[in-house]
């Protein structure tokens, strides 16, 4: 089976609501057995997902697109940072750069 850039999308996006499903369906829970279980379930989807990428010929790169001082602030760990460079490099309001710098860091995973 042919794995196209839109059924990749396709399977790509049901994954994620899955894997969402499952946090809220209990990942709030006071079980860490449970909780355990749930990362275990999200880590198999991502397993899966990256080796769908990998067979599409397809690479996810969160970060493409955005200005290297970005990058390198965000991967730092400094998002204050990354939003002056991005409104260095831009002529945006503080709000929109935030904005931007936050889209960066939600598809990276680390928000």
């Amino acid at each position: 089976m042919q794995v196209t850039p839109e059924l990749f999308l396709a399977i790509f996006v049901t994954a994620t609501a899955i894997a969402v499903l499952l946090l809220l369906a209990g990942g709030f829970q006071s079980n860490p057995k449970r909780f355990a279980a749930r990362v275990a379930a999200i880590s198999r989807i991502e397993a899966k997902l990256d080796l769908l990428l990998k067979q599409a010929g397809l690479e996810y790169d969160p970060y493409r697109g955005a200005p290297a001082a970005v990058v390198d602030a965000l991967k730092r760990g400094k998002k204050i940072e990354a939003i002056k460079r991005y409104r260095e490099l831009n002529p945006v309001s503080l709000g929109e750069a935030k904005a931007y710098v936050e889209g960066v860091q939600r598809r990276a995973g680390t928000v």
